[in-house]
């Protein structure tokens, strides 16, 4: 079938301080018109008068904030077959909030004479129902500035407003996500694998300095017999489950490997699993965690441990299918 415009509307949402307004600037900067906090009404209005490509902030500072009113307009939005609307939801844990209200010495806008953290919680009752119908959720607690400004890019931009009917089982973008286990799992992740048990290049001294991304590290870890099983496993689990998120009206899935470190056996695999669904035609984003964030100075620590569930991407009209949201581990051998 031919191609069809479909002008992308990204609403974005989430928790003051974990991140909405990087987002929106980073959306600005990828050429959207971006509005922050227009009167809920004017919406459809902002839609209607516009041709480019539109980002549009919206938090409980709104003017007549309500997240039900933000659903239906949604909901409308998406009923006109011209639009593509999404709705970004930006959280971070509160211990990540607390501090950076400490650092920049701010005020909640929902407790500006109380406390910082009862702000939170009514912020997060507020707008949880935004955060469950959420098209995807964005967790900025370990995120550094670049690499959530890079996840926008790969996300929304590019020329991706034309689309036909028939590519629309590829409109899901997968992301995969290289971690280490002890500075916790990666909240978004709807899938989590364990490579830990396979050959661990920090072990040799010539490779413990470099990275899966170099093929003799790859070819080292491969070199594990029970490599390969492993590998077309995962492989043939998203050959299951990813059309069935397409099914299911979800446009992004996260996949998360994790090793020990998060430098040598995770990266190959994501780097592989990259190449092979790539090659079938999903769009597919990677991120190394721990190399981005020894690359802007942050330590991997022992971070906080997330249940690993699918808090990355739900469907548009409620929470992900709980058949989906399991973990997948294999376990250290």
């Amino acid at each position: 079938m031919s191609p069809i415009a479909r002008r992308r509307v990204v609403v974005v949402s989430g928790l003051s301080g974990a991140g909405k307004s990087s987002i929106l600037r980073s959306l600005e900067d990828l050429g959207y018109e971006a509005v922050d906090n227009p009167p809920l009404p004017l919406i459809d209005e902002l839609v209607a008068r516009g041709e480019r490509r539109l980002a549009v902030g919206i938090d409980a500072r709104t003017r007549g904030f309500n997240a039900e009113e933000v659903l239906a307009a949604l909901v409308r939005l998406r009923g006109d077959g011209r639009l593509r609307p999404e709705l970004v939801y930006a959280w971070a844990d509160e211990s990540s909030l607390l501090r950076r209200y400490t650092e920049t010495r701010r005020r909640h806008p929902l407790a500006p004479q109380g406390r910082v953290s009862d702000g939170i919680a009514a912020e997060e009752a507020l707008t949880a129902t935004l955060r469950h119908a959420a098209d995807l959720v964005i967790d900025t607690t370990e995120l550094p500035q670049p690499a959530l400004r890079r996840l926008i890019e790969q996300r929304f931009g590019g020329d991706d407003d034309v689309q036909s009917v028939a590519d629309d089982q590829h409109s899901l973008v997968v992301s995969l996500i290289s971690f280490a286990f002890p500075a916790g799992l990666p909240r978004e992740a709807d899938l989590v694998f364990d490579a830990r048990f396979l050959r661990n290049p920090h072990y040799d001294p010539t490779l413990r300095p470099r990275t899966g991304l170099e093929a003799d590290v790859g070819a080292y870890v491969e070199e594990d017999p029970d490599f390969f099983t492993f590998f077309r496993q995962i492989r043939d689990l998203l050959a299951l489950v990813l059309p069935r998120f397409v099914q299911e009206g979800k446009r992004y899935a996260t996949v998360a490997i994790g090793c020990t470190g998060g430098r040598h056996r995770s990266v190959h695999i994501v780097e592989r699993l990259a190449a092979d669904l790539t090659s079938l035609g999903w769009r597919v984003t990677r991120t190394h965690r721990e190399q981005d964030r020894a690359s802007s100075g942050r330590s991997t620590g022992s971070g906080s441990t997330g249940s690993g569930s699918a808090v990355g991407g739900s469907l548009a009209g409620g929470p992900l299918p709980a058949a989906f949201r399991s973990s997948v581990q294999a376990q250290e051998a």
